[in-house]
């Protein structure tokens, strides 16, 4: 599987802020359907308005939680270098990197958002390290990572966390209060599960123009039970997450008795 072709369908960017006014306006259409996201949006709305002081974005993609921090605080976002020839994001205001060194001074940040970003992370060891020397003590960061979520080899995926892997991962970066919240529960898999057997259907390319045009009557037969699982795994959000859960949003703070504080 390591050699798997590229995928066929992908689902569409989350827009820029910046991006024109029809894109923003179809964002929380978007989100509804794509529960993944929408999850992730959840949580970060609970959190990201009330923020204040520097807030850096890692991996920021196309910065899609910008416009939950609040104007008091200072946005800024990295990515790396790859990400418009593998993700095709690029934004004016982004800082692209090369290597595993963030464009970020020491200590100078007081929160971080990192979201379905470590995955793609070969040395997660390092990433966190930078995350924990860019921090000030007693700084935020934000993780959300995919669990059942569906395979995002693109351009690698090489990791899947479980909340005990997460807390050791942190603490071993010098973090401290680690909170692992579960993003939704086996409800909202199962519905989950059932939407990405229709939506690819409703998106399909095929090389063959019958074959395609076929596949999308039978996605759009299946609309309105792609409909009514999405009203079931939006409710189900609004429910207790469980052991079987699309992904994990973490918080942690960064302690005062890493190795940075003691040089």
């Amino acid at each position: 599987m390591v050699e798997t072709p590229p995928e066929r369908w992908r689902p569409p960017l989350l827009p820029n802020p910046a991006a024109g006014k029809w894109d923003r306006s179809l964002a929380p259409l978007r989100r509804f359907f794509d529960i993944q996201a929408g999850s992730v949006w959840r949580d970060l709305a609970a959190v990201l308005p009330d923020v204040r002081g520097r807030v850096l974005d890692v991996g920021s993609g196309a910065q899609p939680y910008r416009p939950l921090v609040h104007s008091d605080a200072t946005y800024m976002a990295i990515d790396t270098e790859a990400a418009k020839p593998h993700f095709g994001y690029e934004a004016p205001d982004t800082r692209y990197f090369r290597g595993g060194v963030w464009p970020v001074e020491d200590a100078s940040i007081d929160f971080i958002i990192c979201t379905e970003t470590l995955e793609h992370v070969l040395d997660t060891r390092q990433f966190l390290g930078e995350a924990s020397r860019s921090l000030k003590t007693g700084g935020t960061i934000l993780l959300t990572v995919p669990f059942a979520a569906r395979w995002h080899f693109i351009p690698y995926e090489y990791w899947r966390f479980t909340p005990s892997s997460i807390d050791h991962l942190l603490r071993d970066a010098g973090f401290a209060g680690v909170r692992v919240y579960a993003r939704g529960n086996s409800g909202t898999v199962a519905c989950y599960k059932i939407m990405a057997l229709v939506l690819p259907l409703l998106a399909t390319k095929d090389s063959s123009a019958l074959l395609t045009w076929l596949m999308r009557i039978v996605g759009l037969c299946l609309a309105p039970v792609l409909i009514v699982f999405a009203v079931l795994a939006n409710l189900s959000l609004l429910g207790r997450g469980g052991n079987d859960c699309l992904g994990y949003t973490v918080i942690a703070h960064r302690a005062s008795d890493t190795k940075h504080d003691q040089s």
